[in-house]
């Protein structure tokens, strides 16, 4: 691990970009450019203090899914991933396999997407970014973080849904997953999912059993949220061609009442999840 160059690539990755680069707010005025040294570790999902340490080159190792973390929320780009991870010691992520890196182009649209929750995952239910309305529609979830498990596993994820529901969108996690380990018989992580499920679910278990296969399209669906209430929401699949990923945006019919709790959500599910903006 090259602690000096990692930390320099670090400093110049955020000195070149703007809060309206990452969907940030500019807040109040910067004596230097850049994002601030908090701004990059709330992205990140780590620690200030962690981050401060990886860019004054006295670091901890940072693991692989941190270096993907800190990749996301630099914006880099695939070749400037590769490099992250090579100064960090570590072999790039493989390109037969779902790829834990959004591109830059593709965050950018998440970032924009102020009023709608979206979120990007791979196609078997890994959640590898997401705006703050998704965020507060379903509570936040952690990046690498997997949906599918939360759901089988996690009471946070039936409780997201009207019970009535809950039975179509185990069936529908299912049979997408039979169609991503059959698409992809070589990559471990599908195959390595499904025997965790199979294990500790139950109910995963007599899903898989009855062999339905069917890959994720745009629907319409229902979630339960402890403040706005019942949202009815139109969810539409965005393919990233090669990547293995989903751009996921979720929109309501102007005139409904869902679209009215929507915009209520911005207000109030927003209000504790503004990043620090004190100095550096």
């Amino acid at each position: 691990m090259d602690r000096t160059e990692l930390a320099d690539f670090l400093r110049r990755g955020r000195a070149r970009l703007e809060p309206s680069d990452v969907g940030l707010p500019a807040g109040s005025r910067r004596r230097t450019p850049g994002l601030r040294r908090e701004e990059v570790a709330a992205l990140a999902g780590m620690s200030v203090d962690y981050y401060t340490r990886l860019e004054q080159s006295r670091g901890p190792h940072p693991s692989r899914q941190m270096l993907g973390a800190l990749a996301r929320a630099l914006r880099l780009t695939g070749d400037e991933r590769d490099h992250l991870f090579h100064l960090a010691g570590e072999e790039p992520p493989r390109a037969t396999s779902a790829s834990p890196h959004v591109r830059p182009g593709l965050l950018l649209i998440l970032d924009r997407l102020h009023d709608a929750p979206a979120h990007v995952v791979t196609d078997y239910g890994e959640l590898l970014a997401q705006n703050a309305m998704s965020a507060a529609l379903t509570g936040g979830t952690e990046p690498g973080e997997n949906l599918v498990r939360r759901f089988f596993t996690d009471p946070r994820g039936h409780t997201l849904f009207p019970p009535e529901d809950r039975p179509e969108h185990a069936r529908s996690h299912v049979a997408n997953l039979r169609a991503v380990t059959a698409a992809r018989p070589d990559d471990p992580a599908p195959a390595a999912l499904v025997a965790e499920l199979h294990s500790t679910s139950a109910e995963f278990a007599t899903l898989w059993e009855s062999h339905e296969v069917a890959v994720r399209r745009s629907a319409t669906k229902r979630f339960l949220h402890p403040t706005v209430g019942l949202l009815e929401l139109d969810c539409e699949v965005l393919l990233s061609s090669g990547d293995h990923q989903f751009l996921i945006v979720h929109t309501a019919r102007p005139g409904t009442e869902s679209h009215e709790r929507l915009r209520l959500l911005r207000v109030v599910g927003l209000q504790n999840m503004a990043p620090a903006t004190g100095r550096r």
